[in-house]
């Protein structure tokens, strides 16, 4: 009888599960690091004990056969880094320690593939020894319970339902947290619909290079890859925060995008996706950037050695239009897609932002649309948020506007998008892409096509209700009608007092 598979619900049920063996000790920003690397552990342990069983088979038990034939594999697991030694020794006075030195020596067995080219490596923010899970008898009980948690289930390929169990689980643990983290979610999290929305507008030719500037847990990148339809293409990404950087270094591997180029680094200060000293250009750039960031490096901007910012220098208290400055340089000058989620503010905030937008929209022609978001989708704000959609070379100068901030399901925490909103934007984004809308209305109170005319009248203002009419007309009132209502009720109220006196009179009063 065939064991049963392991399904998505299973492996989801147990990862949560080993939750709750941190909340109340540690704020889940941090303890979603310490899941994240035992799921990471479990799943390369599992995955190359299964291929070492397999060689063993075909070389007839032939050991160092089997592990000379396990050096041409994605991971190479020492014995005392995989999950099943650390299980064993989960009664260890010392187990965090074990722990920290398992993963040590996996990064050194991996470190093509587990470090960034700097040579920092994925577990240097994580030290499950940390005094942060409490004191040591504390800290031990929390550790053996996670192990044990995560020895319920198999990981590698033949148990589990299908291949994309693994990295939907991760996904799901990521957005779960982000839901719990509140505010501290927004930098490493774009919710899955937004990721979906933005992936679609994008969307990629096969063969195509395609490059998040602030990749987070990689999470809108990994959508962004899977609507080219096939595995010809490649990622990019990177990230400033380390331990966002190692959650989107692992996030790829559980998808099995190995050979997905993730560095850590700030994109604006830094930008490491290089070729000979040079940008690397990309033929898709998407990305969720901090919003308004402040202190985002004006100051060396002037000198930026990649000329980043010819058009002019953001404000530096808000980095908006630096980072998308960053995204248009390297995107491919031939058909290049720049798709970037803004505050409404970059829309029609005046002075040097200002003058960005309208050496763009005067000189360059390559803002293709404008789609307005419903509020709250975001983590950690409410703010609503708008996407703005570039392309090099395109053959028209006319722009499109979405009003969709109305089209949404209300959420408890967090409005949502659902798959109806997101094919609706979509739809009306792609006519207008093939040259099917002419300028003028095109959808009554949701979309417009704006020629560089209008937009040259509204002083190069892109906000959205100056081209989408969303008014309502209040309903015209019947006076007639009401005068009669209001007759009604008074003639009732008088029946009614009516009464109440005759009632008052038979008790008496």
């Amino acid at each position: 009888m065939e064991n049963k598979k392991v399904t998505q619900e299973d492996i989801n049920r147990t990862v949560w599960k080993a939750c709750d063996t941190f909340r109340g000790v540690i704020d889940p920003s941090q303890y979603k690091d310490y899941i994240l690397t035992m799921l990471f552990l479990k799943y390369v342990s599992d995955v190359y004990k299964s291929k070492l069983n397999d060689y063993l088979d075909k070389y007839e038990g032939d050991k160092e056969r089997a592990e000379r034939a396990m050096r041409h594999e994605r991971f190479v697991v020492p014995e005392k880094s995989s999950f099943d030694f650390l299980y064993d020794h989960r009664n260890a006075t010392n187990i965090g320690e074990l722990i920290d030195e398992a993963l040590a020596d996996l990064e050194d067995a991996n470190r093509e593939k587990m470090s960034s080219e700097d040579g920092s490596s994925i577990f240097r923010n994580i030290s499950f020894n940390s005094a942060n899970l409490g004191e040591t008898k504390e800290k031990n009980a929390r550790l053996r319970n996670l192990l044990q948690d995560f020895k319920g289930v198999e990981l590698d390929e033949s148990h589990l339902e299908n291949n994309d169990i693994i990295g939907d689980a991760y996904m799901y643990l990521v957005s779960t947290f982000a839901g719990e983290a509140g505010k501290k979610a927004g930098d490493f999290f774009t919710p899955a619909e937004v990721s979906t929305l933005l992936a679609k507008l994008t969307k990629s030719n096969p063969g195509a290079r395609i490059c998040d500037v602030t990749c987070g847990s990689g999470s809108l990148l990994i959508k962004a890859g899977k609507e080219v339809g096939n595995n010809n293409f490649s990622l990019y990404g990177q990230e400033v925060n380390g331990s966002t950087w190692a959650l989107a270094m692992m996030n790829m591997f559980l998808h099995g995008f190995d050979n997905a180029v993730i560095r850590w680094g700030d994109t604006l200060r830094n930008p490491k996706l290089k070729t000979n000293d040079k940008l690397m250009k990309f033929d898709t750039v998407v990305a969720n950037p901090p919003f308004s960031l402040d202190k985002w490096g004006a100051e060396e901007a002037a000198a930026d050695p990649y000329n980043r910012f010819w058009r002019g220098i953001p404000p530096k208290s808000k980095g908006d239009w630096a980072f998308i400055s960053h995204m248009l340089e390297v995107a491919d000058d031939n058909g290049g897609k720049v798709g970037v989620i803004i505050p409404h503010g970059v829309l029609f905030r005046g002075g040097s932002e200002g003058k960005i937008r309208q050496y763009i929209l005067e000189n360059e022609h390559i803002l293709e649309a404008v789609i307005g978001l419903p509020a709250n989708l975001f983590y950690g704000t409410g703010i609503p948020a708008a996407i703005a959609i570039f392309r090099k070379g395109r053959g028209s100068e006319n722009v499109l506007f979405i009003d969709a901030s109305r089209e949404f399901e209300n959420g408890k925490n967090q409005n949502k998008l659902r798959p109806q909103d997101i094919e609706h934007i979509v739809g009306v984004y792609r006519k207008f892409a093939n040259g099917e809308l002419q300028p003028g209305v095109v959808e009554d109170k949701y979309a417009y096509v704006a020629t560089p005319a209008e937009i040259r009248e509204n002083d190069f203002n892109l906000n959205i209700p100056r081209y989408v009419d969303t008014y309502e007309e209040e309903a015209e009132i019947d006076i007639p009608a009401v005068q009669k209502e209001i007759e009604q009720l008074e003639t009732e109220l008088a029946e009614v007092q009516g009464k109440v006196k005759e009632y008052l009179k038979e008790l008496g009063y």
